[in-house]
């Protein structure tokens, strides 16, 4: 099967996050997109997880990880806090897609390293990326 490049950042997210509708309705979760509702400090409600999706054209390793300040809040605070980075979305092909999950002890460190800015910059050193489990994770209960 031939999948055309995704173009624009809208067309990007929306890739990702039906990705992780996917992979989380697998694991057994009842995931909700809540991009749109402006209180929830994440993407997608998918009980017990808050997940925040980073969506990234092509490959996000070595690179920070920007936070909002209510996404930054969470995950200092929420033990169920998910911060689900997906990258090479670009190509179009899902099964091509990476998926990279932070949370809890690992999520903790790199929230150690965090600066503020308009956003909280993550940091993601190469060695926490290659760490970070992938499509097992989300079937972690």
């Amino acid at each position: 099967m031939t999948f055309e490049p995704l173009v624009g950042n809208r067309a990007i997210e929306a890739a990702a996050i039906d990705h992780v509708l996917t992979l989380e309705r697998a694991a057994g979760r009842m995931p909700v997109d809540r991009r749109f509702d402006a209180g929830f400090p994440g993407d997608i409600n998918s009980p017990p997880r808050v997940i925040e999706v980073k969506a990234v054209g092509k490959n996000q390793r070595g690179w920070f990880v920007p936070l909002e300040p209510a996404q930054y809040r969470a995950a200092t605070t929420d033990p169920n806090f998910y911060l689900y980075v997906v990258d090479n979305i670009r190509q179009g092909d899902p099964e091509q897609f990476r998926l990279k999950v932070f949370a809890g002890e690992q999520l903790g460190r790199l929230l150690s390293g965090a600066k503020r800015g308009e956003y909280w910059e993550l940091p993601v050193p190469v060695a926490e990326f290659d760490a970070a489990p992938g499509p097992e994770a989300v079937a972690d209960t």
